[in-house]
């Protein structure tokens, strides 16, 4: 008699969302490799070891399109792009460079790609890209070939602004912080240090300075109506909330909830011992109310280290009402480091993970939206940038 055999038991082949970390240093990238716990990490990289990387991005549309923004010592700025992970990667074609200039002109020069975006949801393979000097580019091909976008590269009210090369951050000003509305692909904003705030409704056709509500340095007799003055260090807009946009200015952290035209410094709330100065700006993906920074001495010639040598984040659950320190986990004190711009970010877990570099070259991680932070790396080249994604 034939016995019956049992129907294999097929496992399920949905596994749980991964997590990997971008990271962008001063001499090369690295990948780090996520559990679905986000408790064991393997590091992938270094790549491009030696060159600048100021920016790297994989695009949550496609999941496989890697860009790199870099500054290399043969090949100048320009973008790599990678389509498995960072097995192998290609140069861009045509990477982001400012118009000639005509005879007897002075021209521009890209000293590096500073920011990568990727385009709206409905727009795949179309990337802006923000530069150093004050530049926008936009790719429509997966970052193969860039061109300037919008007019206002070689605007003369816009060059004004921007200043000279000179002008700006140590490492040179740049235009950041390209903010895409995910319910129009036409409404974009973007930051420029120095330049102000400024925003689209119709694709870049026209722009709009924002910059209303925001300080300037005292002492110096700068006219706060002129956006030349104006340093906004990182822009953030809440994805389930649009028209909720957070700042770290030069001058402190702010708020705007469109369609209010006035920037509201929520900074004030921060302790004054610490005070409201930093780089970087993170946003709760799902809860407008919340956000964390980094603040930074930025007292006296601004050291660009830790107040007093303890580092910690500052969260907030009441969109800037109060604030609370979260440093469980990081060194109490001898600690002189602090988080560039674009080196503070979050993951979209059910408990979102917090992640950020820093100038010293470690990488941390808080899995539970700040109360408690472990260090995954250490010793890496300073940190410019961190960046998650999620497969």
């Amino acid at each position: 008699m034939a016995t019956s055999k049992k129907p294999a038991t097929r496992k399920s082949s949905a596994a749980k969302p991964r997590t990997i970390v971008l990271v962008a240093t001063r001499k090369g990238a690295w990948l780090f490799h996520g559990d679905a716990a986000r408790k064991t990490w393997k590091a992938d990289g270094p790549h491009f070891l030696g060159h600048v990387i100021s920016h790297m991005v994989l695009d949550p549309r496609d999941g496989k399109t890697l860009l790199a923004a870099a500054k290399t010592g043969h090949l100048g700025p320009t973008v790599f792009r990678s389509t498995n992970m960072g097995k192998t990667w290609k140069e861009a074609k045509q990477p982001p460079a400012f118009t000639k200039a005509h005879e007897g002109e002075k021209g521009r020069s890209v000293d590096h790609t500073f920011w990568l975006t990727p385009a709206h949801a409905n727009e795949p393979g179309v990337w802006y890209a923000g530069t150093s000097p004050q530049g926008l580019f936009r790719s429509e091909d997966g970052g193969v070939n860039w061109k300037p976008f919008s007019t206002i590269n070689d605007d003369p009210q816009y060059r004004v602004w921007m200043g000279t090369a000179q002008d700006g951050t140590p490492d040179g000003p740049k235009l950041h912080s390209m903010l895409i509305d995910p319910r129009d692909p036409k409404h974009l904003y973007f930051g420029m240090s120095g330049g102000g705030v400024h925003e689209t409704l119709d694709a870049g056709k026209t722009w709009k300075v924002m910059i209303k509500g925001m300080d300037v340095v005292e002492g110096f007799g700068f006219d706060p109506a002129q956006p030349t003055f104006h340093d906004p260090h990182c822009l953030r807009m809440c994805p389930a909330n649009p028209d909720r946009i957070y700042q770290q200015n030069h001058c402190g952290i702010y708020r705007i909830d469109r369609p209010s035209d006035t920037w509201v410094r929520i900074g004030k709330a921060m302790p004054k011992k610490v005070g409201d100065i930093g780089f970087p700006m993170v946003v709760h993906p799902r809860d407008d109310n919340s956000a964390w920074v980094f603040p930074m001495d930025g007292s006296g010639v601004w050291p660009r280290t830790s107040p007093d040598g303890k580092p910690a984040v500052y969260g907030t659950r009441n969109a800037g009402r109060t604030w609370q320190r979260m440093d469980a986990g990081m060194p109490d004190s001898q600690a002189w480091w602090t988080v560039k711009r674009q080196a503070m970010t979050a993951d979209t877990a059910a408990t979102v993970g917090l992640y950020f570099g820093t100038t010293s070259g470690e990488l941390w991680l808080s899995r539970d939206e700040g109360k408690r932070w472990t260090c995954i790396a250490r010793n890496l080249p300073e940190i410019y940038a961190v960046e998650t994604a999620t497969l």
